[in-house]
């Protein structure tokens, strides 16, 4: 989130995105946080709370809400950034621009939607930040989804906020938790996002913006930055995913595909993902809400976003990619998770395709596309960055050869996955009606 403040000696401190006590164990880790572009020029000097121990640290630049993009800036001993080098890459990002926002229906309430499974810790931190969230009227639900203890139902008590609201859905699944969510919203616009994010202050408020600004969109989605860069692991998960760096606005519809997409409109990664996205409540139900026999909590693993996207815009709806909606995003910092996403993305990247191919409306779409989508299936969509490419970016990335070994293996494990996920996806369709 962008908190800072310029003190009477105009010093600008940043404050880090996600906050930890503790200092990196890695070399390569990066300070990361959020600067006003203006701001920073304008002071005499930059420094960053809780900076001891990070050599380097990424900022995400804005001009006021609009976001011009990253730089990655030395950080020394002090906590200091180096005047003579942030100067220069701030001017060197693009010019910005806040589009103008005609008044519109979705000035009112939005629902917040926060889908957990015991991670109290997690909970806790996403909700006290949806809270603090400038939009002047909103509610928030958390879905306890098929909880193994209290912890979450307390936390949401100890808030003691009228607007905060706590659900329990008892059967398995993100996307049985978001439907409970969605059944339960009473704004126009719902607002999912996962628990293990920090959402900026003005996330919903670029969302109403962008409902407000085209009249035909029915889902936007925003960016979600890497909140953390402490090990390897976040590192190399940052390089793969898109919308952690995606700052350009967009507005899909399938009446004019882009030419950049030649999948379009089954561009996986291109739209957004579950972590950070929202819905008109009427065209949600409209559409059925989410797919019971996809997502995290179901034999699929994956799946529930892109799925949803692609139905968004086969309905005739417009999907809009918002920058300015800002949720940090905090990747798993083992090794061990990275086997488990590489599992999960490329079984619910089979099992997605699997439900494309048994409806024959899309099945003749996915037909005409087959040799591209098979000559990026091993990125997933997700980006083919690999370690060796990342070890040589800016400001270095030092990595033993236990880890390149661990990570050398993952795509052709998203690939094993992959060819699983038609299978799981007719286990999980049994399931979800029994």
């Amino acid at each position: 989130m962008s908190d800072h403040q310029a003190t009477t000696t105009s010093v600008l401190t940043l404050t880090p995105a996600m906050p930890s006590p503790d200092a990196p164990a890695w070399p390569g880790a990066a300070w990361v946080g959020a600067v006003d572009r203006q701001q920073a020029l304008a002071a005499s000097a930059v420094e960053l709370a809780g900076a001891d121990g990070f050599r380097r640290a990424r900022l995400l630049v804005r001009d006021g809400r609009e976001v011009a993009g990253f730089v990655d800036v030395a950080v020394d001993a002090t906590g200091d950034v180096d005047p003579a080098e942030l100067g220069p890459a701030l001017r060197a990002l693009r010019t910005t621009s806040l589009p103008s926002v005609p008044l519109g229906p979705t000035d009112g309430r939005i629902s917040v939607v926060i889908g957990t499974r015991d991670r109290p810790a997690d909970v806790r931190r996403c909700v006290r930040s949806v809270l603090a969230s400038d939009h002047p009227d909103f509610e928030v639900f958390v879905v306890d989804n098929a909880p193994t203890t209290t912890a979450t139902r307390d936390v949401v008590a100890s808030f003691a906020d009228a607007r905060l609201h706590y659900v329990l859905e008892a059967r398995p699944g993100v996307s049985r938790a978001r439907n409970a969510g969605l059944a339960l919203a009473s704004g126009a616009v719902v607002a999912f996002v996962d628990d293990d994010v920090v959402v900026d202050r003005g996330w919903l408020a670029a969302l109403a913006d962008a409902y407000a600004r085209d009249a035909d969109v029915v889902c936007v989605t925003g960016l979600v930055p890497s909140g953390e860069l402490r090990t390897p692991t976040q590192r190399y998960f940052d390089e793969r995913v898109t919308w952690a760096r995606n700052t350009d606005r967009r507005v899909f519809r399938t009446a004019a595909p882009p030419a950049d997409l030649p999948l379009f409109p089954f561009s996986v990664g291109a739209f957004g993902t579950g972590a950070n996205m929202s819905l008109r409540r009427s065209a949600a139900l409209a559409l059925g809400g989410f797919d019971v026999a996809l997502g995290p909590g179901t034999p699929s693993r994956a799946g529930e976003d892109p799925d949803l996207f692609t139905r968004v815009l086969l309905s005739g709806g417009a999907l809009a990619v918002e920058p300015s909606a800002i949720v940090w995003h905090r990747h798993r910092p083992d090794r061990a998770a990275l086997r488990s996403q590489a599992l999960g993305y490329g079984t619910g990247l089979g099992a997605w395709v699997a439900k494309l191919m048994l409806r024959p409306r899309t099945a003749f779409a996915v037909f005409r596309r087959a040799f591209g989508a098979l000559r990026q299936l091993g990125a997933l969509g997700q980006g083919a960055g690999e370690v060796s490419a990342a070890v040589d970016a800016v400001g270095g990335w030092p990595v033993d050869e236990e880890f390149r070994a661990a990570t050398a293996g993952l795509k052709r494990v998203e690939l094993v996955a992959a060819l699983c996920g038609p299978w799981r996806y007719v286990r999980g369709r049994l399931r979800s009606r029994a």
